[in-house]
């Protein structure tokens, strides 16, 4: 499988990634999926401490306990669970997060994290904090780069300023084109990777998704989804599905390291491999693929 390099690290990733939060509790499934992908060239796993109130960081951990060496790890923090109260609270600040990262450490049986990310972030985070705990965590050994998890404008573009992120893990796909307008060309600037969750929307751009678009996506009517699934379909190449399609669209652009579908099941891990062994997408089906869907406005900025 190709690799592309994660923005200015000597981080190497395979184009397509795993996007773990989908595995589940079955432990014994989860390792299996885990390994199935390693052994299909994916190297690129990504968790956070929030999945399964850490359970899952702990499966991933024994998954990869001795194929440490094989693994790109990606985990995250900055959602804090406090004893006795239901849910999670923000805590981006610096104490917090060199705490957690111990806890995430020992659940995922190693000793340094590939790379660690903001699960999220305000504007009224104390950033000059937050992002001093992620340097002093890289000088300590403990992780290797930083990046951030938002979908929020205003938030990524400080931390491109201020910080030295190596990626953004956002929210991109056919059914959300928000990043195009002004966040890859923000990246692509400044030699900053996006990592693509959700290439799938949600299972809307696969095959059977006419089943998921009962309900509004974004901006999108469930009668725009249904229109437009159909229209895709119709479009799709002989060599490609449609989810083939879908995962290809992102990962089609420059400043795309790595897409990170989820995989709950062997069929679903092998589906999201083979779509980047299918051809690129031509410059006529990009086309085409932005003249069907909308072009997306992001209505969060703080």
């Amino acid at each position: 499988m190709n690799k592309n390099r994660l923005g200015q690290s000597d981080l190497y990733v395979s184009e397509v990634g795993l996007g773990c939060m989908s595995l589940g509790t079955d432990e014994a499934k989860a390792i299996s999926i885990v390994h199935e992908a390693l052994d299909q060239g994916i190297n690129f796993l990504d968790t956070a401490d929030l999945y399964d109130e850490g359970r899952n960081e702990e499966i991933i951990g024994k998954a990869i306990r001795h194929r440490r060496e094989e693994v790109i790890l990606s985990t995250k923090v900055g959602n804090r669970r406090i004893p006795g109260q239901e849910g999670w609270s923000w805590d981006a600040s610096k104490s917090y997060i060199k705490s957690a990262v111990k806890d995430s450490l020992r659940r995922l049986q190693t000793d340094y994290i590939d790379l660690y990310q903001l699960h999220g972030g305000t504007i009224d985070d104390p950033m000059d904090e937050t992002i001093e705990a992620f340097e002093e965590l890289k000088q300590e050994g403990l992780i290797r780069y930083y990046g951030i998890s938002s979908i929020r404008p205003n938030v990524i573009r400080e931390y491109v300023k201020r910080s030295n992120i190596v990626s953004v893990m956002s929210q991109y796909s056919i059914l959300d084109r928000r990043p195009e307008e002004e966040i890859l060309p923000l990246l692509a600037g400044h030699g900053i990777s996006l990592i693509a969750r959700g290439p799938l929307a949600g299972g809307i751009l696969s095959e059977n998704g006419r089943s998921k678009a009962e309900k509004k996506y974004l901006d999108y009517s469930s009668d725009e989804l249904l229109q437009l699934h159909d229209q895709l379909s119709q479009q799709k190449s002989d060599s490609r599905t449609l989810a083939q399609t879908a995962l290809r669209y992102p990962l089609d652009h420059p400043s795309v390291a790595v897409i990170i579908p989820g995989a709950s099941n062997m069929e679903q891990l092998k589906n999201n491999v083979t779509a980047v062994k299918s051809p690129p997408l031509t410059s006529e089906e990009i086309e085409t693929i932005r003249g069907l869907s909308k072009a997306n406005r992001y209505t969060l900025h703080l």
